[in-house]
């Protein structure tokens, strides 16, 4: 079996459980079938086995260096980058009409994940590029597509976001990088962008940074943000490589993980003009950034999904082959010793990972058919119905994997023992590269108040009402079977506590907003893990009915990991709802001198 992610999982999620095979009826997958589908993914399992994931240790003990003109990465990262363009996996999602395969971004993501699991670091230069290429494909004019946009998905350019400033961080309202009006198409760039991914190496021909900036003069705050292309070297009209676009590597960042993505620090029109090209229109930047990050948070929670579930299926492997002690109930030394996998400790570890993976995997899977759907959907309600699912789950998906598919690294080293700690086996990498996922495209706390502050009260409340009747839809599904009553008793009531609850912290009447939003995250943990108990409760309505047959243990392994999370997880969440209809102020009472 695969040790990045059960490819019989994948069916399951892809096939049973989301149905994807009912795109193919839409006039634009028309010409799509499962084969197709499973061609691809197959495609990108292998692309994983062979080209990425020899050199990931590799790559984790060799990072990018820059020596005052080039960075130098190690040469089987471009190695793996050309077969995954050749591949045609640059463009996988993108429209037909623009060069690119125009695949189900449901499918898209699960070839996808193969890749991120077999070399995270490596990864993170296509990644990017996707969300360039889902930015430029929705807002680019027509001469943008020709001279950006096609190349990217051609694999010749690679991209990348910069939003970040030394002295802003999270906080985009504070960014002073500056674009400035000239007598040309091009506005000029100057100034400097921190945390930039993928900002500076030698592994294409070009890099297009999608770039936040100011017009001087803009209202003040987010309002006054636009977007615009800015190329690390300029592009002829013709489509040719030009002159260098003034964009220096002020530094190299080292991080604890994904040390093989080069981080940086950019200068911008330090020694000469920096052209940038705006996207769509004036202070509308924001709005075209999120669109794009949306997709791109889905993304980061399916590459924490996929480095926990990795990492479960490392220490599944070894915990089945690691001969170590005796039954608690054998008291006799000289018995054979029992693999660890028999002891009920290791088996709790391992129930803890899988129940978070597994059902993380689905989460994320779930959250890019929702993409799909809304492309393909021909009603107004339906689309309606569907983005407002997208805009409550979307903080869900990138922040509860990225928190406790964490935590599921941190048990399969445990398992392991000392060796977990070792280079000798991968998860103390796993772990140090999913430690950056907490922060990656918005903090944990900033997802928590994004979820308390807006997304439950938008539009009165009709994103979580949304969510609400879907929850619904399930428990009146499986109702139907009686075998499930545990799962629906339990599920109706977590959702009963958490509708209250969130009355009482949207309501004025509870106290000040500061007052209601101090324990956002603690509420952000809750939500997602009742969103996580629906996952499950989802899936073994489908394992409930194939327990008997050829493929039984498959399926029961499913309804156990279902029952441990029941049992040993969603109580926590209702614990948590329980201290937060408290409206603690513990956290705004204290005071800075007091620390």
């Amino acid at each position: 079996m695969s040790l990045l992610i059960n490819p019989r999982d994948m069916d399951f999620v892809l096939y049973e459980l989301l149905d994807a095979e009912h795109l193919t009826q839409s006039d634009i997958y028309a010409d799509l079938d499962r084969d197709t589908f499973n061609a691809v993914i197959d495609t990108a399992k292998k692309l994983a086995e062979d080209k990425f994931e020899p050199f990931a240790a590799k790559l984790d003990a060799n990072e990018p260096t820059f020596d005052g003109n080039v960075v130098h990465i190690i040469p089987e990262v471009k190695e793996a980058l050309d077969a995954y363009v050749e591949a045609g996996f640059m463009g996988i999602a993108a429209d037909a009409e623009d060069g690119g395969m125009q695949l189900p971004w449901v499918i898209a993501q699960a070839a996808c994940a193969y890749i991120a699991a077999a070399d995270v670091s490596a990864n993170a230069y296509p990644f990017l590029t996707h969300a360039g290429i889902n930015v430029l494909s929705t807002y680019g004019s027509k001469p943008q597509k020709e001279k950006y946009l096609k190349p990217l998905i051609e694999g010749r350019f690679f991209g990348t976001m910069c939003l970040s400033e030394p002295q802003a961080g999270s906080s985009l309202s504070d960014i002073k990088l500056k674009a400035e009006k000239t007598n040309e198409e091009h506005y000029s760039i100057s100034g400097t962008k921190m945390w930039i991914s993928a900002g500076e190496h030698e592994l294409s021909e070009n890099i297009v940074h999608l770039v936040l900036a100011k017009i001087p003069g803009a209202p003040p705050g987010v309002r006054g943000i636009s977007l615009f292309i800015v190329p690390k070297y300029r592009v002829n009209d013709d489509g040719k490589i030009g002159d260098r676009n003034n964009i220096e590597l002020a530094g190299l960042n080292h991080k604890m993980g994904f040390r093989g993505t080069t981080n940086t620090v950019l200068n911008f029109g330090e020694h000469g003009e920096c052209q940038g090209f705006l996207v769509g229109e004036e202070h509308q930047g924001l709005f075209y950034m999120f669109d794009m990050m949306n997709e791109a948070r889905i993304g980061v929670g399916m590459t924490a999904t996929v480095l926990g579930y990795s990492g479960y299926l490392h220490s599944l492997d070894y915990a089945r082959k690691r001969p170590q002690g005796r039954a608690i109930d054998q008291k006799n030394p000289t018995s054979p010793q029992v693999e660890i996998i028999e002891h009920a400790d290791i088996k709790r570890l391992l129930l803890a990972q899988k129940s978070a993976v597994e059902a993380s995997f689905f989460l994320v899977l779930y959250c890019s058919s929702l993409l799909d759907r809304l492309k393909i959907s021909k009603t107004e309600s339906e689309k309606n119905e569907l983005s407002l699912l997208l805009e409550i789950l979307t903080p869900i998906a990138k922040s509860w994997p990225s928190e406790f598919c964490l935590e599921a690294n941190k048990h399969a080293i445990q398992i392991l023992g000392g060796y977990g700690y070792t280079r000798d086996f991968p998860l103390e990498r796993f772990y140090r590269d999913n430690r950056l996922n907490p922060i990656h495209e918005g903090t944990h706390g900033i997802q928590g108040l994004d979820l308390l502050g807006r997304k439950v009260v938008m539009q009165d409340g009709a994103a979580f009402k949304a969510l609400l009747s879907a929850y619904r839809g399930t428990i009146e599904s499986a109702k139907k079977n009686d075998e499930l009553n545990f799962y629906v008793e339990l599920f109706s009531s977590a959702i009963q506590k958490l509708e209250g609850v969130t009355s009482t912290l949207a309501s004025p009447e509870s106290g000040s907003i500061l007052d209601r939003t101090a324990n956002a995250t603690i509420y952000l943990d809750a939500f997602g893990h009742i969103v996580i108990s629906w996952m499950w409760l989802r899936q073994i309505e489908v394992a409930v009915k194939n327990l008997m047959g050829s493929e039984s243990d498959f399926y029961h392994g499913k309804m156990k990991a279902a029952e441990y999370f029941f049992r040993y997880e969603l109580p926590k969440a209702i614990e948590r709802l329980e201290f937060l209809e408290r409206i603690d102020t513990t956290c705004v009472q204290m005071e800075n001198n007091w620390f």
